[in-house]
């Protein structure tokens, strides 16, 4: 869908290509991505619901985990649906304001896992380095203005861009090889000038993810210290397994925010980010409650007893 204004032609939709392969490659793909979708919803809703039911999950740590499980069911859920929707349809649109909506929830929920993972981290500094003064320290209250306060950045940070993108001009073509409106495709249709956008972006960017990864190294440093000081290598083992689920999902994320970063910028660079973007995309949200689960034992024995008890009620 195109206008014309004073003899320039203006784009009102955008054509989404998704993956261009075989249609039997396809099939197995949508099959694939739906069985991780269903999975990536069902592990995060389970891990919310344990931690709003179980007594046993209500310290601040799983209060974060449950916050990073919504987050992630808004990102997987804001771009996978669209995702499969390509698969079958081989192509489909998406007008230019929608493209920006996802975009922006796509902003808003990459930036709240990463403050989400940096407060993470910083509760388990506490934890670890201070465990007399952490119960006094991270109180009810602590807890839901970080988790407000992450929330609300994460909302607020995208905001800038957006407002920029929509004084962009697109004038053709409209087709963006990809499966979602990410940042880098949508300028490369643009026919304004995208300076400011890129400038504005790479400096928000460079805040939002340098400034919780400084937080995420220092409070590690201070844990690996402090952990070394330990007496006993049981209670070494004892406190490194309290943050070690936390230290590979930190891992995972910003190992691919650094593969994203040194990816190729010109020849096939749409096409590597395209699988890149796979890991943060589909990848992640589903592997964070399967590390948090198999790796912790208060959640696996909260499991247990809400499966004993779904199974006493079926009984009766």
């Amino acid at each position: 869908l195109q206008i014309m204004k004073e003899n320039q032609t203006y784009i009102k939709e955008f054509l989404m290509l998704g993956f261009q392969t075989s249609q039997i490659k396809k099939i197995l793909i949508f099959t694939l991505f739906l069985m991780v979708y269903v999975l990536t919803l069902g592990g995060n809703v389970l891990i919310i619901t344990l931690v709003l039911t179980s007594n046993h999950l209500r310290s601040p740590m799983y209060f974060f985990l449950s916050n990073l499980s919504v987050c992630e069911i808004m990102l997987t859920t804001n771009v996978v649906p669209n995702m499969l929707y390509l698969l079958l349809m081989d192509c489909g649109t998406m007008t230019v304001v929608k493209c920006f909506v996802q975009f922006y929830f796509f902003g808003t929920a990459a930036t709240t896992e990463c403050f989400l993972l940096a407060v993470m981290s910083y509760d388990r500094f506490l934890a670890i380095c201070n465990p007399l003064r952490y119960t006094s320290v991270m109180d009810q209250r602590l807890c839901f203005n970080l988790a407000l306060t992450v929330w609300a950045l994460g909302f607020m940070a995208t905001i800038g861009t957006i407002i920029l993108l929509c004084k962009l001009e697109f004038c053709g073509p409209n087709v963006i090889d990809h499966y979602f409106c990410d940042r880098e495709p949508i300028l490369h249709l643009s026919c304004s000038d995208t300076f400011l956008v890129r400038a504005e972006s790479l400096v928000f960017s460079f805040i939002i993810t340098l400034f919780p990864f400084i937080i995420i190294i220092w409070s590690y440093f201070s844990i690996i210290v402090t952990i070394l000081k330990m007496s006993t290598t049981v209670v070494r083992k004892k406190a490194f397994s309290t943050c070690s689920s936390h230290l590979m999902v930190v891992s995972l994320y910003y190992g691919t925010l650094i593969m994203m970063y040194v990816a190729p910028s010109s020849g096939d660079s749409f096409n590597v980010n395209k699988l890149l973007s796979l890991l943060y995309t589909v990848v992640t949200p589903l592997l964070n409650p399967i590390i948090y689960s198999l790796r912790n034992k208060d959640i696996k024995n909260a499991l247990k007893l809400v499966v004993q008890r779904i199974l006493l009620h079926a009984m009766k």
